[in-house]
């Protein structure tokens, strides 16, 4: 198998890692505009295997011809290339999936499914952790109950070692975080959709020592096209950010302040926006070189089966790779992205067309290659 990867930065690399640890993959290309500094943890595979790749992905032929040499293309740069991305591998004929992240992206390369049907390829976008891991994991619950009366997603990021006033590292990029905080979310309530603010409707939610008790609330894109696939058809449905206790309250209080906004204000004669303020200065404080991290996630489905209440669950602690040097966001957002690359190359998802990863991706195989590298969901039935 021959693989491109699209972005040489935390999960591209992540994603490029993993797919070398198969020999079956002949071939890693990963591509971005500067690839002179790989991680340190990718420098025992240099040479034949792995081909560092100068690519602008704004240039559409170049993209194009690169793609032409793989079997797959796996998506790690910012969502608002996808699409494009999307488009171009069609074109050339090989499978592709992406990190997401944006619904309406998603929507608009479920346009783009008759095309890859005729060019016999998949396109999966959302295939990370949030959305991603979570949505496989629920739509696994759904389809083992006979009614669905509630789905709830918890998932975040978060340093081993919390320091205040946050209590929060950078753990992917800060924009995007921010964006989540300012971004209405979609739920279904009462099987309908609905929008509610971001950071709202706290509640505290208890894992294992040594993590503890962690709160949640709603950020957006974590549900992706779940909520409008089950709309009608499922009660309640709610994804929500896990942080530590008063991070939400902190931000809350910056974002209504106006200091998230993107509507430049005037300061002594000069335009400037209040957000990039906020991530010049506030980026270097939460970034910590040597903090170790750790992903934590739970899914939770409710409803009949056999006529009798069930509820039907996972649950998911991951850390720091500290021998390798991977953190547990990498390690579950571009393995992700890796195993479903690879399902895509050896024909497993069929047939060919456009698919969320809820709506494809066998969740029980999935589950047992995310624990041959010891990421280990565990199953919590009652």
């Amino acid at each position: 198998m021959r693989m491109l990867v699209l972005g040489r930065g935390l999960q591209g690399s992540a994603c490029a890692y993993d797919l070398l640890q198969n020999p079956e993959v002949t071939e890693v290309r990963v591509a971005d505009l500067h690839v002179d500094h790989l991680p340190e943890f990718l420098a025992p595979y240099s040479g034949r295997r792995l081909i560092p790749t100068r690519l602008d992905v704004r240039d559409a032929a170049a993209a194009g011809a690169v793609m032409r040499e793989c079997d797959a293309v796996m998506s790690a740069i910012p969502y608002y290339f996808n699409f494009e991305m999307a488009r171009l591998a069609v074109e050339a004929g090989v499978h592709f999936c992406d990190l997401g992240g944006n619904t309406e992206i998603v929507f608009q390369q479920k346009e783009l499914g008759d095309r890859a049907r005729l060019a016999g390829v998949t396109v999966i976008p959302d295939c990370g952790l949030a959305p991603g891991m979570v949505n496989i994991l629920a739509q696994y619950g759904i389809s083992q109950l006979d009614q669905v009366e509630s789905v709830k997603i918890f998932v975040g990021g978060l340093p081993q070692h919390p320091e205040p006033p946050l209590n929060y590292q950078i753990v992917y990029s800060l924009e995007g975080v921010l964006d989540y905080y300012t971004t209405l979310s979609w739920v279904l309530r009462d099987g309908k959709r609905h929008q509610v603010k971001a950071l709202s409707e706290r509640e505290a939610v208890s894992f294992p020592a040594p993590v503890g008790m962690l709160e949640a609330f709603h950020t957006a894109g974590g549900l992706s096209t779940l909520a409008f696939r089950y709309e009608g058809k499922i009660p309640t449905m709610e994804y929500k950010t896990l942080r530590y206790p008063g991070h939400a309250h902190i931000m809350e209080a910056i974002r209504d302040l106006g200091l998230l906004d993107l509507t430049p204000v005037d300061v002594k004669g000069m335009k400037v926006i209040p957000r990039e303020v906020v991530v010049g200065v506030v980026g270097p404080r939460l970034t910590k070189p040597h903090g170790k991290d750790l992903v934590a996630l739970r899914v939770i489905v409710e409803g009949t089966r056999a006529g009798a209440p069930a509820r039907i669950g996972w649950e998911l602690l991951d850390y720091f790779d500290g021998a390798r040097g991977i953190s547990a966001m990498e390690r579950t957002t571009g393995y992700s992205l890796s195993i479903t690359g690879q399902m895509q190359a050896r024909g497993e998802i069929t047939p060919a067309g456009v698919y969320t990863p809820d709506e494809c991706i066998p969740a029980a195989r999935y589950i047992a290659e995310l624990a041959k590298r010891g990421v280990n969901i565990r199953e919590m039935k009652s």
